[in-house]
């Protein structure tokens, strides 16, 4: 009896060893989990998949920063700006997804995604109905950018003057960012009524959206998940100078497919960027204890080199690295963005203005992303505004203001995971853990029993040693 259990420990032992390690070698159990998670990313009705795209639960803030200027008179005179960063202004954003409709049996889905913003006290500096921002006059510099006759110039310039117009004006937050009546907006759109009498860098944007979308849903393919497929009805966009800048790629930056690897590169259409950008890896780490994988903006993306030359208007016409001219999509607004303190920029955009201070703690974009579900467990959005001003004949209003790219405000649109979303998260990566883990606990199992087996031979063979001595003793005696 004592033999046959000898034999049979070691037996399954053998077994459980042979099988553990090809459970892992196969990886069955890991395929197992990934087939489950990717048959259930899809975008159903009913699903908590679809709930948390419809109605995203973790809180997202939107930061407003902006470029006081101090020295006004010396800029017209030729010298460098000198501005003072204030801020944050710091608005709760929501984001409910409206209008949503399933399209070509379940496997494409629209939706509009309508955002609003809500003061938050005290998360800010200040009041932005009260505090002052002395800035750049964005409605002059567009007008005088627009005339390019002369004889629109002198009318233009007579406005200029009879209405008092300088380069540089004083507003609240508020005002600059939500909106006001302009004079000299109010005068031109009497001619062209496209032209709105309001001037704000979010002026129209609390509570409405920026465009529809189509998404598909993933049923198709767990890598499609929610992929934009159309914008405003277009599957391109046509404000750039090629077809592969103009290219609508990846998702809205709200959501990722699963199993996001290190070697992927994540693709996001931002419409406040007037394109696609994409984000690259950059480290590992966790965040509330959950694994996590950071992707961040590379200083590629808005550099200058041959890839990026399409961005340029008129093509090939680059400033430099670092800022990407969106007048074209901005109504001829000489916007140009960047990354905060112009971060990853040529250094000549930032010794231009005093009181830049570009850090990658700060000014970096990035996404923390749970690689096994494509969560986004952290996330910034960084984005600067500027706009390129010069010195213009004919416009006494320029002085001798020297030719460069002035910031003017930027954003921080950051997110968290809440508490209640990380702790459903861990839940399900613990399950899975114990799933993917079975060929390890098989394996424990096999040595545990392995180590058993050895202890019962080398009981074995020492009882067999010991009978041995007994047998010989009487011989020995005799």
């Amino acid at each position: 009896m004592a033999r046959c259990c000898f034999y049979a420990v070691g037996t399954l032992s053998l077994l459980l060893l042979v099988c553990s390690v090809t459970l892992l070698v196969a990886r069955v159990f890991q395929k197992a989990v990934d087939r489950e998670i990717e048959q259930n990313t899809v975008l159903k009705n009913g699903t908590e998949v679809f709930d948390a795209w419809e109605n995203p639960p973790p809180p997202i803030y939107m930061q407003f920063y902006f470029f006081n200027v101090t020295n006004p008179d010396e800029i017209l005179q030729g010298e460098n700006p000198h501005v003072e960063q204030v801020g944050p202004y710091t608005y709760r954003e929501y984001r409910p997804r409206e209008n949503i409709h399933f399209w070509d049996n379940g496997t494409k889905i629209s939706a509009t995604n309508p955002k609003s913003y809500i003061f938050q006290r005290d998360l800010s500096v200040g009041d932005p109905e009260v505090d002052l921002i002395r800035t750049l006059n964005i409605p002059v510099i567009t007008a005088m950018e627009w005339t390019r006759i002369s004889l629109l110039k002198e009318i233009l310039e007579g406005l200029l003057k009879t209405y008092q117009q300088k380069l540089f004006v004083i507003h609240t937050v508020h005002e600059l960012l939500w909106g006001y009546k302009d004079e000299l907006f109010s005068l031109i759109s009497i001619f062209k009524p496209d032209v709105p009498q309001y001037f704000g860098l979010f002026y129209g944007k609390n509570g409405t959206s920026d465009g529809d979308y189509l998404f598909l849903t993933g049923e198709d393919s767990y890598l499609n998940f929610t992929k934009i497929v159309e914008w405003n009805g277009r599957s391109s966009l046509n404000w750039w100078s090629s077809e592969k800048c103009n290219m609508i790629n990846g998702t809205d930056g709200n959501s990722f497919h699963p199993l996001v690897s290190k070697e992927e590169i994540l693709y996001i259409f931002a419409s406040d960027f007037c394109r696609s950008v994409y984000l690259t890896f950059s480290d590992i780490g966790n965040v509330e204890g959950i694994p996590s994988l950071r992707f961040s903006l590379p200083p590629e993306m808005f550099a200058n080199n041959s890839d990026n030359t399409c961005f340029c208007i008129p093509s090939g016409n680059c400033l430099g690295s670092g800022v990407l001219n969106v007048s074209v999509c901005k109504n001829g607004v000489p916007i140009f963005l960047s990354s905060p303190h112009f971060y990853q920029a040529d250094e000549k955009f930032i010794s231009a203005v005093k009181g830049m201070n570009p850090n990658k703690e700060d000014h970096e974009t990035f996404l923390d992303i749970n690689p096994m579900t494509g969560i986004i467990l952290r996330g910034s959005k960084r984005l600067q505004v500027n706009v390129h001003v010069r010195k213009i004949e004919g416009f006494d209003e320029t002085g001798d203001i020297k030719s460069l790219v002035f910031p003017v405000m930027y954003l921080n649109e950051s997110v968290l995971i809440d508490q209640d979303s990380a702790t459903k998260l861990k839940s399900v990566i613990n399950t899975t853990m114990v799933i993917t883990n079975i060929p390890y606990i098989i394996m424990a199992l096999g040595v545990f029993l392995g180590l058993i087996f050895t202890w019962m031979a080398c009981k074995g063979q020492g009882s067999t040693e010991e009978g041995t001595s007994d047998e010989r003793a009487p011989l020995m005696r005799t």
